[in-house]
């Protein structure tokens, strides 16, 4: 069993910046990738970034890429995503994930989940 909380939503202006991250507690995996997806009202949860165990590979999502950074700290069991620029297509509830294995793009793909953390750009 791996717990994942996130932290860091909140309310930013369009333009500006956030850091989410998220702490995993529990069982660790000595191998295990972590993904963010952003999910909105009536839509279907979309993959955000994702990061290989090692942090040496790393996927993103068309939309977010330039803006976005995904890094990890194993010995802090963190992953964080940076986001810069952000625009009001952004707002979503924010959740990371981790699996066993390689980086994945599909949230079945993916073991454990956090409760997420809401994000809401102004425009």
């Amino acid at each position: 069993q791996v717990q994942l909380v996130e932290s860091g939503g909140g309310l930013v202006q369009a333009g500006g910046s956030l850091r989410l991250s998220c702490a995993a507690s529990g069982r660790t995996f000595s191998r295990y990738a972590m993904g963010w997806f952003r999910q909105t009202p009536g839509k279907e949860r979309e993959f955000v970034a994702a990061i290989s165990w090692s942090g040496g590979a790393t996927s993103y999502t068309a939309s977010v890429k330039g803006r976005f950074t995904i890094s990890r700290d194993n010995a802090k069991n963190t992953v964080s995503l940076q986001m810069s620029s952000l625009k009001p297509e952004d707002t979503a509830v924010y959740y990371c994930a981790t699996r066993e294995g390689n980086i994945a793009a599909m949230s079945y793909e993916y073991h454990y989940w956090g409760q997420g953390t809401q994000v809401t750009v102004a425009s």
